[in-house]
């Protein structure tokens, strides 16, 4: 509940931000009407069907070893399956465009990024690595200097 919670409110940070700094980095989102349908059309996809079945890996693979606590196998099958399927979908569309709503990064792009770092740590890495076009997708965004800046200021564990 807490992931879900934290993650939706990184969501409307990130889209404050765009529009109060539009003119500033790079753009994000998108004045055109039909470009920003499709900007929030993957913004809906990542957080209603991609981010529910990563986030409960990420609690799986990642956050229970953390603190000692056993995986729970048939679960990370389960939502790998779920994952699986998911990124099916992502492989044709990226197979068409650099990025998910186009030739752009955008913020449907960057919602992904917290949970591909955790799960390229972890055996569902491979979910990712079967797909040419996500894995071609996921080795641009996490290159990303932004992003590299990000995880450098991150805590030590």
């Amino acid at each position: 509940m807490e992931l879900t919670i934290w993650n939706t409110e990184s969501r409307a940070i990130t889209q404050y931000i765009v529009h109060e700094y539009a003119d500033k980095g790079t753009p994000l989102i998108s004045s055109d009407s039909k470009k920003m349908a499709i900007v929030r059309m993957w913004m809906e996809i990542e957080s209603q069907k991609y981010d529910q079945a990563a986030s409960k890996l990420v609690w799986e693979l990642a956050v229970k070893p953390m603190y000692g606590i056993p995986t729970d196998p048939a679960t990370v099958e389960e939502t790998e399956g779920k994952l699986s399927t998911i990124l099916d979908f992502y492989d044709k569309t990226l197979s068409k465009s650099k990025y998910l709503a186009g030739e752009c990064f955008t913020l449907a792009d960057l919602h992904h990024l917290p949970t591909i770092h955790y799960l390229m740590n972890t055996p569902s890495k491979k979910l990712f690595e079967a797909r040419p076009h996500v894995t071609a997708w996921v080795a641009d965004i996490t290159a990303r200097p932004a992003w590299s800046k990000v995880l450098a200021m991150q805590p030590k564990i």
